[in-house]
């Protein structure tokens, strides 16, 4: 299946993602995770707007990461800085490109492994900063590389490092 395919496809009793070309169905977010993900998307669209640096998308967005075989992710927040993005209007379709920021709030269905994978794809496609965020434990992890990442318990920033500079949010608000 290709990217253009997976675009047309009506599935109404969850989400979906396209890896290797092959369709990956997940259920519904729950209600902790998509308040979380709706708080941490609108703390970094509220930051993003007022210094005009570049776009934050909604959970479901979808970023095409490789072709033949193609893989669209879609992360439950994301950041791309403005200088990435096509002159004009955004188009309409998928956005070919991996985010500088893309934040993955974890499930209770999501295994260790689904979690890595996700990570890894959004590294490898060239993406700067990912944040996997724990409801569970209150917790969340930063990943610059496959090898550098970072524990943040919930009393920590979730800090925007060299992707969004200046952009700081306690990871306790999210939970509240």
């Amino acid at each position: 299946m290709t990217a253009e395919d997976f675009l047309q496809i009506n599935y109404p009793n969850g989400r979906q993602e396209l890896i290797n070309g092959e369709l990956i169905k997940f259920p519904f977010a729950d209600a902790r995770h998509g308040c979380v993900a709706m708080s941490i998307g609108t703390g970094l669209a509220t930051w993003v707007h007022s210094n005009k640096c570049g776009r934050v998308f909604a959970p479901g967005t979808g970023f095409i990461l490789r072709r033949n075989p193609d893989t669209v992710r879609a992360p439950d927040a994301s950041f791309v800085t403005g200088d990435k993005l096509p002159e004009g209007e955004l188009p309409v379709g998928y956005l070919e490109l991996a985010p500088d920021l893309a934040v993955e709030v974890a499930s209770p269905s999501d295994s260790a492994r689904e979690i890595q994978e996700k990570v890894a794809d959004w590294l490898r496609a060239g993406t700067r900063l990912v944040w996997v965020i724990y409801p569970a434990t209150r917790s969340a992890t930063v990943h610059v590389s496959d090898d550098q990442f970072e524990e943040v318990s919930e009393e920590g920033p979730l800090l925007g490092e060299h992707v969004i500079p200046g952009f700081a949010c306690d990871l306790s608000e999210l939970f509240s």
